[in-house]
């Protein structure tokens, strides 16, 4: 889990340095970059978006990931829990939940991240996950500068999801085909999408009520793979 630990903690400090450095920026200029990485996360979801392997199981996936997390009302727990810590560790005010959710996605979709705990669960090595960290870490610091504090937490996932994967790297492997992880990258990449137009203030999606979409493309793709 060195890897995953090395990727957490570069989110934490990239975090802590955007907070210091927010500190000193001019409200216009904090603006000018949140729509900024609004349009790179934009961009980022188009990409992601378009490498589907299968896009039935992606699209039904998001349909049936709504449905399931709208039911659950999923984004109403997360924003309470978002205000609670707020209040805790924000009392300035600010956009926690969204800024939680934002970066846990940008940091847990993705091919790296399930490749980079599958190396260093497997083989020890953490190339892939130090690649990763310093992306990840470039990404925090403009995020935590325009957003505030909620990115810090999004290390928290990280370490959750990366570090299960590396545990049960030996179990997981079998299932995580070039197939799986083109179609998890591009639902990840859709609801990317969806968090830069929210940044843009183009649309008010439920980002939280669609994460359960992204768990069940595995499922469905090993139901198709049984059905033949």
């Amino acid at each position: 889990m060195l890897g995953t630990v090395i990727n957490a903690a570069a989110i934490v400090f990239a975090s802590l340095l955007g907070l210091v450095l927010r500190k000193g920026i001019p409200e216009q200029m904090r603006i000018g970059l949140l729509n900024g990485l609004g349009l790179v996360l934009v961009v980022l979801g188009v990409q992601m978006g378009t490498k589907a392997d299968n896009i039935t199981v992606v699209v039904t996936s998001l349909i049936l990931g709504i449905v399931v997390g709208e039911w659950l009302n999923l984004q109403q727990a997360l924003d309470v829990f978002g205000a609670r810590l707020e209040a805790r560790f924000s009392p300035e005010g600010g956009c926690f939940g969204e800024a939680f959710v934002s970066s846990s996605l940008l940091f847990c979709v993705g091919a790296m991240a399930i490749m980079g705990s599958l190396e260093n669960g497997l083989t020890g090595r953490i190339d892939i996950l130090l690649v990763k960290a310093l992306l990840d870490g470039i990404y925090a610091v403009i995020c935590a500068a325009s957003m505030g504090i909620g990115v810090m937490f999004s290390s928290l996932p990280v370490l959750l999801y990366q570090g299960t994967i590396s545990l049960l790297a030996g179990a997981v492997k079998p299932y995580v085909t070039p197939e799986m992880l083109s179609n998890l990258t591009s639902l990840g990449g859709i609801l990317i999408l969806g968090i830069g137009l929210n940044t843009l203030k183009l649309a008010d999606i439920r980002i939280a009520n669609l994460l359960p979409g992204l768990l069940l493309v595995p499922v469905l793709m090993v139901v198709l793979g049984l059905l033949g």
